[in-house]
């Protein structure tokens, strides 16, 4: 095993151990705030095709917070479709918004870097 494979090994044990602590603060999301953010997103389609999720146990539930994340933190291109009531959007508390838009980029972020990684290795690997 080479000095890089190593290095790069090791980063994406980090990356990893961060996306477990991600689940975590998703789950948390979920048993916290999940009746508050289906009744602000009342008017939201998207939101209510997927809202029997919130029975479907931990998996549903983390599908259904990715779901309101990625909503919140790209409502402009809901809005224009139509599946989102921009006035929901507004509804929602600046907190917990900048709790799922961070939500959505730090996910958004350690999936990139864990296939840059991946990348990484396969070239200099």
């Amino acid at each position: 095993m080479s000095s890089v494979d190593f290095v790069v090994g090791c980063l994406c044990g980090a990356v990893i151990v961060c996306m477990f602590v991600w689940i975590v603060l998703a789950l948390r999301i979920a048993f916290t705030q999940m009746d508050l953010m289906l009744g602000l997103l009342r008017n939201c389609s998207f939101i209510e095709s997927l809202a029997k999720f919130k029975q479907g146990g931990l998996w549903g539930k983390l599908l259904l917070v990715g779901s309101v994340s990625g909503v919140v933190a790209f409502s402009g291109l809901y809005v224009r479709r139509g599946t989102v009531d921009a006035e929901d959007i507004r509804r929602i508390p600046v907190q917990l918004k900048r709790r799922l838009v961070f939500l959505q980029w730090a996910g958004i972020v350690l999936i990139s870097l864990l296939f840059l990684l991946v990348l990484v290795s396969k070239i200099f690997g």
